[in-house]
């Protein structure tokens, strides 16, 4: 049960990831990296999705409690999400301030309803499909392909904090003698 929880942990992080990357090119024309970390990973979507499908699981097919379920559980975690990773980084990696209706930038009621429809979709068509497909997989290779990910995942995750909280200390420099040259 754990091997085929983190098999989709991961898949779903890597699909996020790759909208992630596909919304950014059509909105700005260009390849983005829009994860927190370097690797092609986006760990909010693999919390998402499983939250998701797990909790609201029992609701598959009442579409209305689903969506709504949906809406809330997605907002809570971009909202949670969002909120640590810019106290712990100073940093923001999503920002809904300009969008009406928004709490701190984190949420907001558009990407809010967009997230509920994409969780309609990924409950009924393409869970279905990655649950069958993870299921095929013999428990030996899920095992090495699980051991490979997580060690290039911690790898990353390891070298994307040290590289942030380095950047920090210097940007935080940058202010200290920013403060003594204004007051000279």
């Amino acid at each position: 049960m754990i091997i085929t929880v983190l098999l989709f942990f991961f898949i779903y992080a890597f699909l996020g990831w790759c909208c992630e990357v596909c919304f950014a090119a059509l909105k700005e024309g260009k390849f983005i990296n829009r994860g927190f970390l370097n690797g092609p990973l986006c760990p909010i979507y693999g919390f998402g999705v499983l939250a998701v499908v797990f909790l609201l699981q029992p609701f598959k097919e009442n579409f209305f409690v689903l969506f709504l379920g949906s809406v809330l559980i997605t907002s809570i975690i971009e909202l949670v999400a969002g909120f640590v990773l810019e106290k712990m980084f100073h940093q923001k990696w999503w920002d809904y301030a300009d969008k009406p209706f928004n709490i701190g930038g984190y949420v907001c009621p558009l990407f809010s309803l967009m997230w509920g429809v994409a969780c309609l979709v990924v409950v009924d068509r393409i869970h279905p499909l990655i649950a069958k497909v993870v299921d095929f997989i013999p428990e030996i290779i899920a095992i090495i392909l699980l051991a490979v990910i997580i060690i290039l995942f911690a790898s990353d995750l390891i070298a994307t904090v040290k590289i942030i909280l380095k950047l920090n200390k210097k940007l935080e420099r940058i202010d200290e003698l920013s403060a003594i040259i204004k007051k000279t």
